[in-house]
């Protein structure tokens, strides 16, 4: 497979051809059997919008490109202007040349440039929201950590809010999840306290009460609090005497701590020190050509501003990785990213499945079809800078520029471990319509159309259908995507925080048996 996907595609009023070796192109809107294309080209069967069209003829077995790449085999003979999807469209064997290094950009961060109004932590990391959080060890500790948490919310009834008086305090909120105990002392467990760690030293919190039951298999003494010790505060129930005493107990200690949270105030901080999660959930036909390019574009903008961004998702990856493996900035960081690509095919096939199960019903109804095809759209989020690091699920991010960190394509598990690598906002776009929301960084969702993003107006940030429409370009709505990262970076409510998402989404990656 070929490591690049620029090319001059072509566009028409219904259609859209991403590279000129394509053999199919989208859709922009429903063409019914016998709708005229292009050129004397008629459609032979009704094809959804976003959904692809066969341009050319197909013989069986013949690979077919999208993005100048391929995305599958005709597992049927295709006629020129046939839908192709799951009918007709099937994976196989590809050969991806990883071209280590060879299309690496000589990048310097440019010194000087915008800023947003975040919060300048003492242990030198920058935050975007000023939240207190309480932390359970294991579930077990879960519900006294609500409990705890739902003390400090407003009453929706007599509105009284208990926080009116710390201003410059977003909340308090408890992040719990469902293991922690019944498991093993080897990988389980570090994955997991590493993403604790992660949460615990975080930018977002000023203050965190790591909250465990006390016989749990992840001892509390076994968490390290990093750079944030004298922020955090440790406890058990059993040692605290139970329900009701912890509970009292931590409200009582939370009057200093939320004093002291009080303290903190915005200030101008260079736009470098962002660190933004690309998330890609819910994606259709058009995701890949509007929303992904677009986030891409604003990526390129903040890693030129010495920002960071952390790509993920890596069986949404599967077979698009040479697209990265190229632009490495060694050797080694491309040979890691193969080496995770590898682990997924050995962990799937000895679960007994495959990584072409990743689309969904939801995905394959919005146009696409296979894993490559989703893959390579999914992977222009990151735009086109240098790949400097690959880490492991929530392992925290130790240099600038373009990240990938291993891990699940699920959401909230994707999510959680990008968090917990030090993201402190979040990118999100979505083509059939997502309502994710994430605390305590908070998350933008980008719309890859415009009906879907008029139809759910109240939970998606921006819509990138202009590009569809070609009333913006790509590198534009890019813009727009960055300018509305430095706002919400800055205190901006997004959609989802409106709706107060983010508490539930909260899902450590579990791996390993319950015992």
């Amino acid at each position: 497979m070929k490591n690049d996907i620029s090319g001059s595609g072509t566009s028409s009023p219904t259609l859209l051809q991403m590279h000129p070796a394509d053999g199919v192109a989208i859709t922009c809107q429903a063409l019914p059997k016998g709708a005229l294309i292009r050129d004397g080209l008629k459609s032979i069967d009704r094809i959804p919008p976003g959904h692809k069209v066969a341009l050319r003829p197909h013989t069986k077995g013949e690979s077919i490109l999208r993005y100048g790449q391929i995305i599958g085999f005709a597992s049927a003979p295709i006629a020129a202007g046939q839908h192709v999807h799951l009918n007709n469209l099937k994976m196989g064997e590809v050969s991806p040349d990883y071209a280590f290094c060879e299309h690496r950009q000589n990048q310097m961060p440019t010194q000087v440039g915008p800023t947003f109004m975040g919060y300048n932590r003492k242990n030198g990391k920058y935050g975007t929201r000023n939240f207190i959080g309480i932390i359970s060890t294991v579930n077990c500790s879960a519900h006294v950590a609500d409990l705890v948490a739902r003390t400090f919310e407003k009453n929706p009834v007599t509105g009284y809010d208990p926080l009116a008086q710390y201003p410059n305090v977003d909340g308090v909120i408890a992040l719990t999840h469902k293991t922690g105990c019944g498991m093993s002392s080897g990988e389980p467990l570090q994955l997991l306290r590493r993403t604790l760690e992660g949460y615990i030293d975080h930018p977002n919190f000023s203050h965190v009460i790591v909250l465990g039951l006390g016989c749990e298999v992840n001892q509390i003494s076994g968490i390290a609090t990093g750079s944030k010790s004298p922020s955090v505060t440790k406890m058990t129930i059993q040692g605290s005497g139970g329900t009701r005493k912890s509970v009292a107990r931590i409200v009582t200690e939370m009057g200093d701590i939320l004093t002291e949270s009080n303290r903190c105030c915005r200030e101008p901080i260079a736009a470098g020190e962002l660190k933004v999660a690309l998330i890609c959930g819910g994606s259709d036909g058009y995701s890949g050509i509007s929303a992904n390019p677009a986030l891409g574009a604003a990526s390129n903008l903040l890693v030129r501003h010495g920002g960071t961004v952390i790509l993920s998702e890596t069986p949404e990856t599967y077979g698009a990785e040479h697209l990265l493996t190229c632009r490495a900035a060694s050797p080694q960081v491309g040979k890691k990213l193969i080496e995770r690509i590898k682990w997924w095919e050995a962990y799937s096939a000895s679960q007994g499945v495959s990584l072409n199960a990743n689309p969904t019903p939801g995905n394959n109804a919005g146009g696409l079809t296979t894993i490559l095809e989703k893959s390579l759209g999914a992977i222009t989020k990151a735009g086109n800078s240098n790949l400097t690091q690959v880490i492991e699920y929530a392992e925290p991010v130790t240099t600038r520029g373009l990240i990938f960190m291993d891990g699940p394509g699920y959401d909230p598990v994707q999510v959680t471990g990008q968090i917990a690598s030090g993201a402190n906002i979040v990118a999100f776009t979505t083509g059939r319509g997502s309502v994710f929301g994430s605390k305590p960084a908070p998350t933008i969702k980008l719309a890859s159309n415009t009906p879907m993003y008029t139809h759910m107006s109240e939970d998606m940030d921006i819509n990138c259908g202009t590009i569809l429409e070609g009333t913006e370009s790509v590198e534009d709505c890019g813009q727009r995507i960055f300018d509305l990262l430095l706002d919400v970076a800055s205190g901006q409510s997004s959609k989802s925080e409106e709706q107060n998402f983010g508490n539930l989404e909260f899902a450590p990656w579990m791996i390993g048996p319950v015992i």
